[in-house]
């Protein structure tokens, strides 16, 4: 494999999606090939699905590795508690494998068993027509901005709300907090009551509360969000699945969640009034987020800090799922943390995370050579992986936001990310755009997009 644009600190990186593409070079050409399909559902019987040619089995050692990963993507980019294949028993009986109790995948299945609240399966279809079936949970969620509206953005360090009456904030404030920390869910719900009160206090009436939020929401229950990290089971399932729910009731409003990565996404396309818009903010984690070409929230998972991007083996594993070569590892600032050696700059151990990072952007800012070489890696990872993304979501923009998108380092990391689509993806190149907001415009256009989340009938 040869890359016609290396990452400076990462010679070992291998994008998924050029190896894809040799991969399906290499089908193309053959004739022991067969047609392969999988499907993932999700809650309602939404599913979306995606095909293609492999090898028979057996003829290709790069088939189920591959497959591994498109199906890895597929799932957490959408979203699902069932995998039915069709087209290949080898694909299908290392999948069957890797997501049960034990196995390679099994965090996968754990976590989606909990969204989805039921077993997680994988299935063997009969035929690709069961295969070849998509169910869109698409609505117009958002853009609604009529009325006197509260929009509540909650952080993991702080947390935002903004009084929003006729699509104008009147009033925004940011409150620091300790959400990550605290064991006791009371301390949550009064902190989140606390804010929409006072966003309340500057309208004449509340019409409705959107709210943008980490995490999984299904129904506007809370589903997996790491604001409650610290809080026991029994206190989750009793007082935090149903707290913004709660607090809407006690306000006397409607009330619409969203994830933040896809209030984001919504936020950009309002600004930019055009839709198939991709949002992904490098801050803690990766988080992302999708508006489709109606500029409508699909119901997607989104969760791309778990889609891999990278096919080299002894890539960076993941702490928490346990898989390697994850976005997790390349667009936060653990990315630019697991660069900092190669470029020569020296971390304190015992620094945090965000600390780490100021170093790193001190650095940069200082002018360091070295450390400009992290964000031009990261660029390199960025670009190769926004061609793989495109597999799986219809693209023409690119917002990137977050801490690691600071200053020079985001500049950087973008033009290096558009030297990639210019060189290895040049229909890609011609058709998405890349963005990064202001930060002003961001924080006000956020508020206002959670705001525009509920329907008033």
């Amino acid at each position: 494999m040869s890359l016609k644009v290396l990452a400076p600190l990462d010679p070992g990186f291998r994008p998924l999606e050029v190896e894809m593409r040799a991969y399906e070079k290499d089908v193309a050409a053959a004739n022991n090939t067969v047609d392969f399909g999988v499907l993932i559902l999700r809650n309602q019987g939404y599913c979306d699905h995606y095909c293609m040619k492999l090898f028979k089995d057996g003829e290709d050692a790069r088939t189920v590795p591959l497959m591994d990963r498109l199906v890895k993507t597929l799932l957490w980019a959408r979203g699902g508690h069932k995998i039915l294949v069709h087209g290949s028993k080898e694909v299908y009986d290392h999948l069957k494998a890797a997501y049960q109790e034990g196995g390679e995948r099994a965090f996968d299945a754990d976590f989606m068993s909990t969204v989805y609240e039921c077993p997680f399966e994988v299935e063997y279809a009969a035929s690709m027509d069961e295969i070849k079936v998509t169910r869109s949970s698409a609505g117009s969620v958002g853009r609604h901005l009529k009325g006197c509206r509260i929009g509540f953005d909650a952080g993991g360090s702080d947390r935002k709300v903004s009084a929003v009456v006729d699509g104008e904030a009147v009033y925004s404030e940011e409150v620091v907090w300790f959400p990550k920390t605290n064991s006791d869910p009371q301390y949550h719900y009064d902190g989140i009551l606390a804010a929409m009160k006072t966003a309340a206090s500057h309208m004449p009436r509340v019409d409705a509360i959107g709210v943008s939020s980490a995490g999984v929401y299904i129904d506007n229950k809370i589903m997996v969000a790491s604001l409650f990290l610290k809080v026991n089971k029994e206190d989750f399932a009793k007082k935090v699945k149903t707290m913004y729910i709660d607090v809407a009731k006690e306000i006397g409003a409607p009330l619409e969640v969203a994830n933040d990565g896809d209030v984001t996404a919504l936020a950009g396309a309002m600004e930019l009034e055009v839709g198939n818009v991709l949002g992904i903010a490098m801050g803690t984690s990766e988080a992302g987020g999708y508006v489709d070409q109606d500029m409508n929230i699909t119901g997607w998972l989104n969760e791309l800090a778990f889609a891999p991007v990278d096919f080299n083996r002894d890539a960076m594993v993941d702490e928490w799922s346990g898989d390697w070569g994850c976005g997790v590892k390349y667009f936060s600032q653990d990315g630019v943390i697991k660069l900092a050696p190669a470029a020569g700059i020296e971390l304190d151990d015992s620094l945090s995370l965000a600390e780490k990072l100021k170093v790193v952007q001190k650095a940069m800012a200082d002018g360091n050579p070295e450390a400009a070489k992290i964000y031009e890696s990261i660029g390199v990872y960025f670009g190769y992986s926004l061609a793989w993304y495109a597999r799986f979501y219809d693209i023409d923009h690119v917002l990137i936001m977050g801490r690691v998108t600071s200053g020079e380092g985001g500049v950087l990391l973008l033009k290096k990310a558009q030297e990639v689509l210019d060189t290895e993806f040049p229909e890609l190149s011609k058709k998405i755009t890349l963005h990064i907001p202001d930060e002003a415009s961001r924080r006000v256009g956020q508020s206002v997009a959670a705001a525009s989340l509920p329907y008033i009938g």
